[in-house]
């Protein structure tokens, strides 16, 4: 597709190396470093926002889909986890022409388990982290 029709949208945040630079502490994962907010596209193509750790997962998400290239113009939906549920959800559906899926593990489970198309944005991270320079910055 020359313009795809769905993506994802995701962080993850990763420890700085030992250099001086911008850094957070990101609370509930208890690391202290950066956060990278990806949202990736079906097709493979990615935009990569790098923020410090203690920026919430929803604040850098609005930075993120504020800037999505044209290239995305016949997007329709992203999933996102439910750390981005909330009024990123509404400010999404009233100033796009896109929507963002929610998509929540089952509240029985306790362990892992694979969320239906949430795997696009979780390979990319596994891509980004065979970079020994991106896996620490």
């Amino acid at each position: 597709h020359k313009h795809p029709t769905a993506g994802c949208l995701d962080s993850q945040s990763v420890k700085c190396t030992a250099v001086p630079g911008v850094r957070g502490y990101d609370a509930g994962k208890k690391i202290n470093g950066r956060k990278r907010h990806n949202s990736c596209r079906h097709d493979g193509a990615i935009v990569v926002l790098v923020t410090v750790a203690s920026v919430q997962d929803r604040d850098g998400a609005f930075r993120v889909l504020r800037n999505l290239p044209g290239s995305c113009k016949k997007l329709r939906k992203i999933w996102v986890d439910g750390g981005y549920a909330g009024q990123l959800v509404e400010w999404v559906a009233a100033k796009f022409k896109f929507s963002l899926a929610v998509m929540l593990r089952p509240k029985q489970t306790r362990k892992f388990v694979l969320l239906p198309r949430r795997w696009v944005v979780e390979r990319t991270f596994g891509w980004l982290n065979h970079y020994r320079r991106l896996s620490k910055s």
